[in-house]
């Protein structure tokens, strides 16, 4: 089997089935992303644990309409943040950003750090679904720093 196609089909599972779709409660933020370029559309919560500086991604959970790209890399997004420490997250979530400009740039990646998401290389090809792709992580980015931010005592900025 071919590397594209194993990575085609591992885009495939998680669109067929996702993981963390449906939003769940209790939850520190919520926003609401739209690609206005195709339409695809998110609404991503995310709970946070911990104290400032040491939080962990307690639960990202989602609910999504659009292609199957933007489905199933918010589906990639949750099994690669949910569990791990804010500052893992964001590691994650910049290396998934240096993957989509893989295409025009020179970039050494993490394989390991980037997990399934691995699989969206190929996406970086087409610069029309690269916003897809990017849609959800960059609500999780968005939530998690608004998050972060409603956690802070007053008079701490």
């Amino acid at each position: 089997m071919r590397l594209d196609q194993m990575y085609q089909e591992v885009i495939l599972d998680h669109y067929k089935n996702p993981h963390g779709k449906g939003l769940v409660e209790p939850f520190d933020s919520q926003v609401h992303h739209v690609n206005p370029t195709c339409g695809d559309e998110i609404t991503l919560r995310v709970k946070l644990s911990g104290a400032a500086g040491s939080q962990v991604v307690e639960s990202v959970s989602f609910d999504s309409q659009g292609c199957s790209i933007s489905q199933a890399s918010a589906s990639v997004l949750h099994d690669q943040v949910e569990g791990v420490s804010l500052d893992q997250a964001f590691l994650t979530l910049d290396e998934f950003s240096s993957l989509m400009k893989s295409a025009t740039a020179e970039v050494t990646l993490d394989e390991e750090l980037l997990g399934d998401a691995i699989a969206f290389e190929g996406v970086a090809q087409y610069p029309a679904r690269i916003k897809c792709a990017l849609l959800a992580w960059m609500a999780f980015k968005d939530a998690a720093v608004q998050a972060t931010s409603a956690a802070q005592p007053a008079g701490d900025e």
